[in-house]
């Protein structure tokens, strides 16, 4: 399935903010945070992360709903995408 660089853009966005806040989560352990804000930071670039992997699939739907006949995927492995991120 082929997803269009345009829409994609949003979800190079994300990650690059993930990106951002992961060196943020390394440069807090190398100083020796305190545990709960390390956590706290991981969590949220774990939900960044989680966001831009639902809105690639997202848009992959998107893409297979308007030109079924060039974006083709079959149920199961559709399903595995979604699994993947459980």
């Amino acid at each position: 399935m082929h997803l269009p660089p345009e829409e994609m853009s949003v979800v190079v966005t994300r990650l690059k903010r993930a990106q951002g806040q992961l060196g943020g989560v390394i440069a807090m352990i190398e100083a020796g945070r305190e545990c709960e804000d390390i956590v706290t930071q991981l969590a949220a670039v774990g939900k960044a992360v989680d966001r831009a992997a639902f809105l690639t699939i997202s848009t992959g739907l998107r893409a297979c709903l308007v030109d079924p006949e060039n974006n083709a995927m079959d149920a199961a492995k559709l399903e595995k995408l979604f699994l993947s991120l459980a």
